[in-house]
């Protein structure tokens, strides 16, 4: 049976703003993909982001965030941004930032 997927407005406003169309349509097929079989596609995160998962798309300069919920076969997409290790702006660091504040409710 196939995952539904739910995406946050943050991804939303984040797809909008990113004007290489094929990177954005990569991001918009992997997050597709994410119905079929989502443990399979993304690694665990650890630290503040445990319980999360994470997805490499677009010449793997992106990272999608998503949680799957087995038990009601959801697939919760959180985040999509660029991996810029050391950067305040890092998807990683801005998901940990949300996270602390209380803004990602873990489920």
């Amino acid at each position: 049976m196939a995952y539904q997927i739910k995406i946050t407005p943050t991804v939303f406003e984040t797809l909008e703003a990113i004007t290489d169309r094929r990177a954005r349509s990569a991001i918009v097929r992997r997050i597709d993909a994410l119905a079929g079989e989502p443990d399979k596609l993304g690694r665990p995160l650890r630290g503040w982001l445990a319980g999360f998962k994470s997805m490499r798309v677009a010449g793997q300069r992106y990272r999608i965030v998503y949680k799957v919920d087995n038990e009601n076969k959801h697939v919760l997409v959180y985040m999509v941004g660029i991996r810029k290790e050391g950067s305040r702006k890092d998807i990683y660091a801005l998901a940990e930032h949300l996270i602390r504040r209380g803004l990602i409710q873990e489920e």
